[in-house]
């Protein structure tokens, strides 16, 4: 599966298993992955892809701003996660 810059993705390993996090950026086999919280923008995670759950939620806006290397705030990060989870 092709993962993409903002979608929402669960964490399948680690010590963040289960966690909910937002893609950052997408490299050959790994991907930069932030929750806002315990991983901030300042510090994303690499994630390999395969330890990485995708959901079929991209935060459109969120992957824009990204892309266009515009301001962004840990704070986004969470929101953009709260919506999806009170979605489910």
């Amino acid at each position: 599966m092709e993962y993409q810059v903002g979608q929402v993705v669960y964490s399948k390993n680690g010590h963040d298993k289960g966690d909910v996090q937002v893609v950052l950026s997408v490299e050959d086999d790994f991907v930069w992955v932030v929750d806002g919280k315990r991983r901030t923008l300042a510090k994303p995670k690499r994630k390999k892809m395969r330890h990485i759950q995708p959901t079929k939620y991209v935060d459109v806006c969120l992957a824009e701003r990204i892309a266009q290397n515009d301001y962004l705030l840990d704070a986004d990060i969470r929101k953009s996660i709260k919506v999806y989870v009170e979605k489910q």
